[in-house]
């Protein structure tokens, strides 16, 4: 596993839960906004952190920590994800996975496998902004298809937007709960620029618009909340 960065301690990014996070390389997508533009890019680096050094840890933290966060860039392109998971649940931690739904089989083998506890995915846009919103070519499909994976409440999960100024309006917003309808939970994120980002000009809407976004969202997802406002 391609470890590049780790958090030993976290108590937001797992709800409910004292957990750690791991920073996997490398990501198919290329989201202008993307705060993790340093994971993304690491095509060809070395790792930071040696996976015998983050299993120390957790050996370490057993009876501190519930759970592991597993974030990156894109956890699921690694080919040895299922394998590292396993080593974790071994160990008797909860597993959340961070997912861009891109690879619903993969996705879908983890969950019915009983290997991830929780999984939160990035919802970039509506389906015909995706690829803008991505900074790639996307096959929409893969997207719907983890989309409807979590929506059969095969594992426990949120949906999440990181909302942009200049690519998100209230009307995709819509399309979105709308596409998502019935989820458990939906947070909208509003996007904050941590100064290594792959695009540039980019900005957040005001507190005023993400309460009108929200608005937009509930009626289809009661459970709509804001994020980072």
């Amino acid at each position: 596993m391609k470890i590049f960065g780790l958090q030993k301690l976290t108590l937001l990014d797992y709800p409910g839960h004292t957990a750690c996070t791991v920073f996997t390389g490398g990501c198919n997508f290329r989201c202008p906004f993307c705060h993790n533009a340093g994971l993304v890019t690491t095509v060809g680096a070395e790792p930071a952190i040696a996976e015998t050094d983050f299993f120390a840890l957790l050996e370490k933290r057993r009876g501190v920590l519930d759970g592991v966060c597993i974030t990156g860039g894109e956890p699921l392109i690694q080919p040895d994800i299922a394998a590292f998971i396993g080593k974790i649940r071994g160990l008797g931690y909860r597993v959340k996975l961070d997912t861009n739904g891109s690879f619903p089989e993969k996705l879908q083998e983890l969950t019915e496998a009983g290997l991830v506890d929780y999984v939160a995915m990035d919802v970039k846009n509506c389906l015909e902004k995706y690829s803008l919103t991505a900074g790639v070519e996307i096959d929409t499909g893969l997207i719907e298809k983890s989309i409807d994976l979590l929506l059969s409440d095969v594992v426990d999960y949120e949906f999440r937007t990181t909302v942009v100024r200049e690519l998100h309006t209230e009307e995709d917003i819509e399309k979105i709960a709308v596409r998502i309808r019935g989820a458990k939970r939906f947070f909208l994120q509003n996007f904050v620029n941590s100064g290594n980002l792959i695009g540039e000009g980019l900005s957040a809407h005001t507190p005023e618009n993400m309460e009108k976004m929200r608005l937009r969202a509930t009626p289809y997802i009661p459970n709509t909340v804001l994020r980072g406002i």
